[in-house]
């Protein structure tokens, strides 16, 4: 009987995952056709599909299924994004990214708490919770519209890093403020130092091990004898990278990030590949990206909770407003002004400003402090869809444009 349940289970996820397919790849071909980041149309599609309205997908915020999509999804799409970065461009934009990374998330969860407060009436440690939730930028969104929409290098290559960077400082800041709600800990500013430095080092090490020596396997002129097994050898390096770090207690998110930096930079370290099998790989990566894509997006989508958005609709928007309007201008203007090594123009701080969605990884936040009860959880999980709605289907719809008016578009 077990056996039998098991396997209904079994077939009844393959057609989930059947249903996704199918759905994802015209939702793709209809996103190409209106010209918009294919991740919009995914959300879009997924609330159409998802219990709220026709109810053909239900997979759970909390189930092992989403789970397992969205740190393996969210890995590989993070990889895709660094094994896209120039390790020439980063050396220009270090100071910028180091301080937008750390003390910009400390910045905007301020101000986005400081709004809370206010226009939702809830506790100021509460108010604090929600900013913290919503202060790291999302690379599962933001690596994608990047790839599809090309902007000027540094400009482009420095958001898709913060995104990546910011992870561990968003969690941090997260937890320490949690720990001080629920009254389980005091804030300790060096301990939550400490626990930065370490979870970013960590992150760093073990992603850049693990990049170099996955780049000698398949690209060395004697030791890459598994250069035909290459996109086997980044998938499992990838899930090396992420559950190495994260046994660590580091950055899991920042070590699969480095670890596409180090395979994409591998002519910088003497490594080779024929063409043919640099395209083979290219090729799968770019495929697999757009699988984790369709997944991680249209199940979002599918959990996207109507009745508890509509509880805090309007005082939850006036929030993301000033948190899109107020608290990210400031940010980046702060961060990014003093950075006299960078040089950064007025209209690639403008645009920095303006590009900064929300999605999977607050998502993931906010979902787990409903499950833990902390105060006001129900709030900050309304809130939090809130902003992934209004940034992805906002911002990321109107990259392209911006950066045509800015002059920071690159043609194709």
């Amino acid at each position: 009987m077990e056996s039998s349940a098991a396997l209904e289970l079994a077939k009844h996820t393959l057609l989930v995952f059947g249903i996704i397919l199918g759905i994802g790849t015209f939702s793709g071909l209809l996103a190409r056709l209106v010209k918009v980041p294919d991740v919009v149309v995914f959300l879009l599609v997924g609330m159409l599909i998802g219990p709220g309205v026709l109810g053909l997908v239900d997979i759970k915020a909390d189930s092992t299924v989403n789970q397992l999509i969205l740190i393996f999804g969210s890995s590989y799409i993070l990889f895709d994004g660094g094994a896209s970065i120039k390790l020439g461009v980063l050396k220009e934009v270090w100071i910028t990214l180091l301080v937008i990374a750390t003390i910009g998330v400390l910045v905007t969860a301020f101000i986005t708490g400081v709004a809370a407060y206010y226009l939702l009436g809830v506790p100021f440690i509460v108010a604090l919770l929600l900013g913290s939730t919503l202060a790291s930028t999302d690379p599962a969104t933001l690596v994608p519209v990047f790839k599809q929409i090309r902007i000027k290098e540094r400009v482009a290559q420095t958001v898709m890093s913060e995104s990546a960077f910011n992870d561990a400082m968003g969690a941090i800041v997260t937890f320490t403020v949690l720990a001080v709600a629920m009254g389980s800990g005091d804030f300790s500013a060096a301990d939550a130092l400490f626990d930065l430095v370490k979870q970013s080092l960590f992150g760093v090490v073990i992603g850049g091990v693990l990049g170099y020596a996955a780049a000698v396997l398949i690209a060395h002129e004697k030791f890459g004898f598994l250069s035909e097994y290459a996109p086997v050898v980044t998938l499992m390096a990838v899930i090396g990278a992420y559950m190495g770090a994260d046994g660590m207690h580091a950055s899991g998110f920042m070590a699969v990030f480095v670890f596409g930096i180090m395979l994409g930079n591998q002519e910088s370290f003497g490594l080779t590949r024929a063409y043919e099998d640099h395209k083979l790989l290219e090729d799968f990566i770019l495929t697999t990206a757009l699988i984790m894509r369709m997944f991680i997006f249209i199940l979002l989508g599918t959990q996207v909770d109507f009745g508890l958005m509509s509880q805090y609709l309007f005082a939850g928007a006036a929030v993301v407003a000033i948190f899109m309007l107020v608290a990210r201008p400031v940010t980046v203007f702060l961060c990014a002004l003093p950075d006299r090594r960078a040089r950064w123009s007025f209209k690639e701080m403008l645009f920095m400003c303006w590009t900064r969605e929300t999605g999977v990884i607050p998502g993931a936040l906010a979902g787990m402090l409903v499950g833990m009860k902390a105060p006001g959880a129900q709030v900050i999980a309304s809130v939090t869809f809130i902003a992934i709605l209004m940034t992805i289907l906002i911002q990321a719809t109107t990259t392209k444009w911006l950066a045509n008016k800015l002059g920071l578009l690159i043609e194709k």
